[in-house]
């Protein structure tokens, strides 16, 4: 029986350590761990649940091995931190699910993914990185805009102070910014159009789009973008559908491209968000996209598409299997 190594960051285990609400907001959930071991034991492997980076050292170093880890660590700090457990496994020579450390950092930043992917013909919105206060007068971008971290995921940074309509709510939401999250900030021209993700499964040529989620947000949504407010209350203030319309098409064979381009492994989410004349511009890469069977938009994307939780597990792993060359009897 192959033996798998679950990696994870649980978001109690920081908190008791003193970490905000914030700060663990990538983390998971007790929930999501019992959802994926119970999926890939359902699938007939051994599960062992390792734990965070600082139980994987201990792991290794005690001389334990497994024949693959899925790995969901989102990792403590710096702007590489969702590298560091592939790299430490790489070490090992131990296979593990989802991309490699290269495509975790390059993506990982918000600005440099934008800069390789405009570099190749992907159409991104007009941006500028912001490191300090000063070079907020570099920017010569028209109103309105739209501010965020440049390495931060599910949403964290992204709020009502993130839509900016003239040079004095610029100055305040970027010093905000700069001061709270230590890292650049990323400023572009505000998409006003649809939202979309779109589900990626499968590495190379076997790369392809599960479904193109659309975003919706109800009249109650505090402000017109996918917030980490409004995704902490989701059920309130948004829904989602399928969508399968011609922009809906066109941004899932961009995002095909993307990931065969950023040579993504297993499983993804590339987002979406169509511009004042209805043409996709690519928001961001997701390489490790939340797994909560309940209310991660990857596993509500392919419920929506008919592909069950287990399913969509079972393509992961098959993905990883293949690539890494462990035969699954």
């Amino acid at each position: 029986m192959i033996k798998v190594g679950l990696t994870f960051d649980l978001k109690v285990d920081y908190l008791h350590l003193g970490y905000t609400n914030d700060e663990v907001a990538e983390f998971d959930a007790p929930e999501t761990i019992d959802a994926l071991d119970h999926a890939i034991t359902s699938l007939g492997f051994e599960v062992t649940r390792i734990g965070n980076i600082f139980s994987l050292v201990d792991f290794l170093n005690s001389g334990n091995r497994c024949d693959l880890v899925f790995n969901i660590c989102e990792g403590v700090y710096g702007i590489a931190r969702e590298a560091q457990v592939p790299c430490l496994l790489d070490a090992y020579r131990i296979p593990y699910v989802f991309s490699e450390p290269d495509v975790l950092n390059l993506t990982l930043d918000k600005g440099l993914i934008k800069l390789f992917l405009k570099q190749a013909g992907i159409p991104t919105a007009e941006f500028n990185v912001i490191s300090q206060l000063t070079d907020l007068q570099n920017i010569d971008i028209p109103f309105p805009l739209f501010v965020k971290p440049i390495a931060e995921g599910t949403s964290k940074g992204i709020d009502g102070f993130s839509l900016v309509n003239n040079q004095m709510q610029l100055g305040k939401s970027v010093n905000y910014l700069l001061t709270t999250y230590h890292q650049p900030v990323l400023v572009e021209s505000f998409l006003s159009g649809r939202e979309f993700t779109v589900g990626i499964t499968g590495s190379s040529e076997d790369t392809k789009a599960i479904g193109t989620m659309e975003i919706l947000l109800n009249e109650h949504a505090p402000h017109p973008f996918y917030s980490c407010s409004v995704k902490k209350d989701w059920e309130k203030y948004a829904s989602y559908k399928i969508a399968d319309d011609t922009v809906a098409l066109k941004c899932a064979e961009i995002a095909v491209d993307i990931w065969k381009r950023i040579k993504g492994k297993d499983a993804g989410r590339i987002d979406f968000r169509l511009d004042a004349s209805g043409n996709p511009n690519f928001i961001e890469v997701n390489p490790l996209a939340g797994l909560n069977p309940t209310y991660s938009d990857l596993p509500i994307l392919a419920r929506l598409s008919g592909i069950s939780y287990n399913q969509l597990i079972s393509e992961i792993m098959n993905s990883a299997l293949k690539r890494s060359g462990i035969k699954n009897e």
